[in-house]
């Protein structure tokens, strides 16, 4: 790519200030105020996002999230659902125009993962592609159940989650990167027709995901996660990342945006149910 962008380490931050913040980095590239973005961040308490158009009502237990004390969000990107606890999370903001972005999803998913794939080597942890998602038939509420398009790979279990959106003529990628996972919490998250289902589907569950402690065989902290990664983009993108921080300006129209909409069940809980009813896809 060789191009320079702004790295933002914003720290570990509630669901809805953190999909505000990725929403505003979006708007504000759109209108030439910051240059292309690299955002790395974590999570302050566990949360399951679903992805924009996940249809909520027959597939979460909304009384298992608040039985957890986890927080619930709606992400702007597609895809199922993830539970965001221990994890790296990333996020990528970048013109439509440049000319290393392809106007295929799919393109742009295999261009921005080289990064991924560079950091999961920085961590010496020998990752491999997953293949066509056409290849599988049947659909999960539950985003690590099922890789698709240029997710990694470890023993063909699935390491990272991806999703992505374009709206004003920018690119908003979003990734999650597990260093461990409580897979007894999130399964305690969806509905299942029985216990029985719920607990066979628990115990398959670590013959399809796998994180980044279990794939290194050590302790790997969040901080050398982020130093990975950042360097895996820098090296395989061409990028040259340079700090980048909000204004207080900027931290006061996230924290507004939080609470207007991303802290609201309008957009949480009743989104679907909107769109379907203005005939939108």
């Amino acid at each position: 790519m060789y191009d320079t962008w702004g790295l933002l380490s914003s720290g570990f931050n509630d669901a809805a200030v953190n999909m505000a913040m990725d929403e505003a980095l979006l708007n504000w590239h759109s209108e030439g105020k910051i240059p292309p973005i690299l955002r790395f961040y974590g999570w302050s308490k566990p949360t399951l996002s679903v992805g924009h158009f996940q249809r909520i009502e027959r597939t979460i237990d909304l009384d298992g999230v608040k039985r957890h004390g986890c927080e619930f969000v709606r992400r702007q990107t597609g895809g199922s659902a993830v539970l965001h606890d221990d994890e790296l999370t990333y996020s990528v903001v970048v013109s439509e125009k440049k000319d290393y972005i392809p106007p295929s999803i799919r393109e742009a998913y295999y261009e921005l993962s080289k990064g991924i794939m560079a950091g999961f080597n920085n961590l010496g942890i020998n990752a491999e592609y997953s293949i066509p998602k056409e290849r599988f038939r049947d659909r999960t509420a539950v985003c690590f159940e099922r890789p698709s398009d240029y997710e990694m790979l470890v023993n063909g279990k699935k390491i990272s989650g991806h999703a992505q959106t374009r709206k004003k003529g920018v690119l908003l990628q979003h990734g999650s990167i597990p260093l461990t996972m409580n897979k007894q919490l999130l399964f305690d998250l969806f509905q299942f027709p029985d216990e029985d289902t719920r607990s066979a589907k628990r115990e398959a569950f670590s013959t399809k995901a796998i994180t980044i402690h279990e794939a290194s065989g050590k302790s790997i902290t969040y901080e050398e996660a982020q130093e990975a990664f950042r360097k895996g983009f820098e090296e395989k993108l061409g990028l040259t990342l340079v700090p980048f921080e909000l204004t207080d300006e900027q931290w006061e129209e996230v924290r507004e945006l939080a609470d207007a909409k991303y802290r609201s069940d309008d957009w949480n809980l009743h989104f679907r149910k909107k769109v379907l009813a203005s005939g939108k896809k």
